[in-house]
């Protein structure tokens, strides 16, 4: 039996483990379309341990010529910052700003200013690719989290910008979804027939909760019924490091991409 067209989705249970702040708006639209959605946050957004770097750079802000932002929690950290050092808007619209990803530039618009390069994908490669005939002796600042990788810094500074790497929030696993989850993931009539992972450090933080200590790794049963879904390539990457293969994958990488992705994977699925 094919799934039901305007609710494709009815009778799949799917586990979002966005911060609890931002899952929102991925569960209502999957909700939507008849999916029973479970929340359990498996990354909690902490403010750094010390602002003065981030700080240090806002109160610089006029000596640099690019501006990257990479998630809209980092649009967020920054404007807190901004409106606590009482450092306006003007002084920022010197600025080419670019950003990863659709929500990220919403972010930034919000708040009034214009983002100068979205790049094809919404990955840190794409970035460079964007960027790197742009940035010879340009002094860049690229504000993100704590933990991230180093694509967009290392090929920048090899194009000849000076790349200065400000931390404004990180990420961490919430304890209190440790216990939640793993009953959960035991129990063979509630567990998700579908996990969505929207970033590296989710799927990191979900691997954190759900394994012991020392192995840092699900136990293989608990995932063996469920389809592990990606936002993206990198998020990709990191699941099959940590030997969880993701079953589907967003070919864009958004929240809408992902959700289309779910959907084609169940109609798949049905003779």
């Amino acid at each position: 039996m094919k799934p039901n067209e305007k609710h494709p989705l009815a009778g799949t249970r799917i586990l979002v483990g966005r911060a609890r702040h931002q899952a929102g708006s991925l569960s209502a639209s999957l909700r939507s379309l008849g999916a029973s959605v479970i929340e359990i946050p498996f990354i909690e957004i902490r403010k750094p341990q010390s602002y003065a770097p981030l700080d240090n750079a806002l109160k610089n802000i006029r000596g640099y010529d690019w501006l990257i932002l990479t998630s809209a929690n980092g649009v967020e950290a920054m404007w807190e910052r901004l409106r606590k050092l009482r450092i306006t808007r003007r002084h920022l619209t010197h600025l080419q700003i670019a950003a990863i990803g659709p929500a990220t530039k919403q972010a930034i618009v919000k708040h009034g200013l214009k983002v100068k390069m979205v790049p094809e994908e919404y990955v840190a490669e794409s970035v460079v690719k964007g960027l790197r005939d742009k940035v010879n002796g340009k002094r860049v600042v690229l504000i993100r989290a704590k933990v991230a990788r180093d694509v967009i810094p290392a090929e920048l500074r090899a194009a000849g910008a000076e790349v200065d790497v400000v931390e404004a929030y990180e990420t961490v696993a919430p304890e209190k979804s440790r216990v939640r989850l793993r009953a959960l993931m035991k129990n063979a009539t509630r567990r998700p027939h579908i996990v969505t992972f929207t970033s590296s450090s989710s799927a990191k933080n979900f691997a954190e909760l759900l394994g012991n200590a020392k192995a840092g790794s699900p136990s293989p049963g608990w995932l063996k019924h469920a389809q592990l879904a990606s936002i993206g390539p990198v998020t990709s990457a990191t699941l099959r490091e940590l030997q969880m293969p993701p079953a589907i994958e967003a070919r864009e990488f958004t929240m809408g991409g992902l959700i289309r992705a779910i959907v084609l994977a169940r109609y798949a699925e049905t003779p």
